[in-house]
């Protein structure tokens, strides 16, 4: 996987990343991340990628790692696990 760039954001690490012939898009959160892939030829440039990571997406990504949060700190709870 090749490393090509991050897009700054305040409140994610948002990594892009070249493989198998597709984008790689990494949104890290602390301990969640979410990944995106999309095929090489589906995009003309970079730009549309970084275009995407609009204020509606991001919400709802936020959201996203919300749940995820909630969801695992659920298992930790019910399976006695301190984390």
């Amino acid at each position: 996987m090749r490393y090509i760039k991050d897009i700054p954001h305040q409140q994610f690490k948002i990594s892009i990343y070249q493989w198998n012939n597709k984008y790689i898009i990494k949104i890290e959160a602390g301990m969640f991340e979410q990944t995106y892939k999309i095929d090489e030829y589906e995009i003309t440039n970079l730009e549309e990628i970084e275009k995407c990571m609009d204020v509606p997406f991001l919400t709802k990504v936020a959201g996203r790692f919300e749940a995820m949060q909630g969801d695992f700190g659920d298992t930790l709870q019910r399976n006695d696990v301190v984390f």
